[in-house]
């Protein structure tokens, strides 16, 4: 058994992958109410669902969520949960300082990777990639 959830596989897979952040925030609201709630999980759910809402055009909502979510990861270490975190965590900062000054120097969304350190769930990810799970409806 992989020490990583395949809902946080998934998490990674419709983040990287697809940039499905509306998917993202499924599976990781499903992991985080399975795994009692953990800021970590919670942190990225939040990154994500701020990248949702600028790619939808609600700027004040991406940067609370974008905030949240950097506030949860902040007393995590660099490498958590076999990704980059600290990476994640200054191009979080970036894009906030973006949508701060967007009325000023307006940007279109764009994507953040989340850089996968750990091999096996490199590998993890990549065996999802070839054979991705069935898109559940959640309407």
């Amino acid at each position: 058994m992989s020490r990583y959830d395949r809902l946080y596989v998934a998490f990674l897979y419709y983040f990287n992958d697809q940039r499905d952040y509306f998917e993202c925030h499924e599976v990781m609201e499903e992991l985080w109410l399975e795994e009692g709630r953990n800021p970590l999980y919670q942190g990225l759910l939040q990154i994500a669902v701020g990248l949702y809402h600028h790619w939808n055009g609600n700027i004040s909502g991406s940067i609370k969520l974008f905030r949240a979510g950097l506030e949860k990861l902040a007393p995590y270490p660099e490498t958590s949960l076999g990704i980059d975190l600290e990476r994640l965590r200054l191009e979080s900062e970036q894009y906030v300082n973006q949508l701060l000054h967007i009325e000023e120097k307006p940007f279109k969304p764009y994507d953040l990777d989340i850089v996968v350190q750990d091999p096996a769930l490199l590998a993890l990810v990549e065996e999802m990639r070839m054979t991705p799970p069935p898109t559940e409806d959640h309407h």
